[in-house]
């Protein structure tokens, strides 16, 4: 797993940003090898990095269905 701040933005305030939306101390912040359980939802919004990239033991990477093929397999032609 990444370390916690090879995860983050590389942007000015971040860690402050992050503490002032957690209502802790940067210098807590500071310590986390990985973002706390409780704090993922407040991290990502404050990023913008996903949640399963912060905590993908906690929450899976979505999963792409394959989108509906236009074609229907009784239709004789298929319309564009």
């Amino acid at each position: 797993m990444a370390h916690l701040f090879d995860t983050l933005p590389k942007q000015r305030g971040i860690i402050s940003d992050i503490a002032r939306a957690c209502r802790i101390t940067p210098g807590a912040v500071s310590q986390w090898s990985r973002v706390p359980a409780e704090r993922v939802l407040d991290v990502e919004r404050v990023t913008g990095v996903p949640r399963h990239e912060l905590r993908p033991d906690l929450y899976p990477a979505p999963t792409i269905a394959p989108a509906p093929s236009p074609h229907h397999e009784n239709d004789e032609e298929c319309v564009a």
